[in-house]
């Protein structure tokens, strides 16, 4: 029978030097930590940029974590602190081009029909991500592709949940909007 350890007993053996138990832990969260950087990014290489830098982050804080809320929290903070610091940096970079969305290699489909349709699902959905600010981009990551509660979000950002909440709908009215509009062209 196959037990699957918890974060923090991979933890544990990982500050104590077990190489296989970080890259378990690590193993356990990079599609988590990608898809996040990529929904805030809209750039594969910039997503795995970042996923580097957040695990390395992780990696080199892990002796302060304490234990006293949930792993993955506590390392999505970590990475939305790191996307925001790039996020700020990338504005002020006057070579970016923003607006363009690379389509993912990786994924693989069953049928080249299928694959497309969903190709053109994602860059819709990442098209009308992109015109949220930051903000409310990250709200609507934690929250409905990170499955996060409003109290968790709050922790995690240093917002408090009356204005988590009013930015959600904030979003969601914009969302909304997007979306009747693209259905009756």
């Amino acid at each position: 029978m196959f037990i699957k350890k918890s974060d923090e007993k991979l933890i544990e053996q990982a500050l104590d030097g077990s190489q296989s138990s970080w890259v378990k832990l690590v193993k356990r969260y990079e599609g988590l930590v990608y898809n996040y950087c990529l929904r805030m990014t809209f750039q594969q290489t910039d997503a795995m940029d970042l996923m580097q830098e957040v695990f390395l982050a992780v990696y080199r804080n892990l002796p302060a974590y304490r234990g006293d809320g949930q792993f993955k929290a506590w390392m999505m903070r970590i990475a939305a602190n790191k996307t925001a610091d790039f996020l700020r940096a990338r504005g002020r970079n006057p070579l970016y081009q923003a607006g363009e969305v690379e389509h993912d290699k990786y994924h693989s489909s069953s049928s080249p029909e299928a694959e497309y349709q969903q190709f053109s699902q994602n860059r819709e959905i990442l098209k009308m991500l992109s015109t949220l600010s930051e903000e409310q981009r990250m709200v609507v990551e934690l929250k409905f592709f990170q499955h996060f509660t409003f109290e968790e979000i709050s922790q995690q950002t240093g917002v408090a949940i009356s204005t988590i909440k009013t930015r959600l709908y904030s979003a969601l009215q914009k969302l909304k909007g997007q979306m009747e509009v693209q259905n009756a062209l």
